[in-house]
């Protein structure tokens, strides 16, 4: 399967797995199964690919998903450079695995919002950010998707 488009999941009930990935780590959220609310769930040390795929899959079919939503950190000038290349290369590699509806969505800012936000609210010190941020990037990231998700089931029940 190719990387989707948030219309390929339009009509899907059941829970979207997101992913914010990083070098070191990769953040996972997870929606309800009408896909209004993320939520943060972990965050995977990676390793090997292998190994990352089978975590990430293992969340995937447990919780019964219907797609990923992968943040692609695109450039603030709207360019891809070299992590968004190295995204979109971790994308299609885990289709090889599993084939379902990863959808690519822009994640600009997601981090540094998320951090605002845990510095902001929590107070947080920076090591206890270090170790849930990921995950809260990933659930921003999911959030972002879900509401444009939202907002095309709404203008498609209105035509």
């Amino acid at each position: 399967m190719p990387i989707a488009k948030i219309t390929d999941i339009s009509t899907t009930n059941g829970p979207l797995l997101g992913i914010d990935p990083g070098k070191k780590t990769l953040g996972v959220a997870i929606s309800d199964r009408y896909n209004f609310l993320s939520t943060s769930l972990i965050t995977v040390k990676r390793k090997k690919f292998q190994l990352d795929a089978a975590e990430i899959f293992k969340i995937y079919n447990e919780r019964q998903c219907k797609g990923i939503i992968m943040g692609h950190p695109i450039n603030m000038d709207g360019t891809s450079g070299q992590r968004a290349q190295s995204v979109r290369a971790l994308s299609k590699n885990l289709l090889t695995v599993q084939d379902v509806p990863l959808i690519l969505w822009d994640e600009r800012m997601s981090t540094q919002a998320v951090e605002r936000d845990l510095i902001q609210q929590l107070d947080m010190s920076r090591a206890k950010r270090s170790a849930i941020i990921d995950a809260h990037a990933a659930q921003f990231i999911l959030q972002g998707a879900l509401d444009a998700l939202q907002n095309l089931r709404a203008n498609t029940e209105i035509k």
